[in-house]
């Protein structure tokens, strides 16, 4: 099998590639910044207003079990809804910088 040979830096120019760039970018950075967001306040909360977190709900699980199993939650959401948006967005995206530069 011999493989072709890209112009990567005529397919890093083209304008597809650059839309597919800049929201993978925009998707990436601003689910990261929400996910981290949600862990400083995790350790901000346990810090500073340790009583607020030691408040009981169920039994011996208080709210800082429960802030701190949100994340589980939140990490597990941001991967589904990026499987979504990755089918319908970005493999359309890369579909038609393939099929254009080819």
């Amino acid at each position: 099998m011999t493989e072709k040979a890209y112009d990567w830096a005529a397919i890093a120019g083209h304008p597809r590639f650059k839309e597919l760039h800049s929201k993978k970018v925009a998707f990436m950075y601003g689910w990261w910044a929400f996910s981290a967001g949600c862990y400083f306040l995790l350790l901000l909360g346990a810090g500073y207003t340790p009583g607020l977190f030691s408040i009981e709900v169920i039994g011996n699980i208080n709210v800082g079990y429960l802030f701190a199993l949100a994340q589980f939650v939140i990490s597990f959401f941001i991967a589904i809804h990026y499987g979504r948006v990755a089918d319908r967005d970005f493999d359309r995206l890369t579909k038609e910088l393939v099929e254009q530069i080819q």
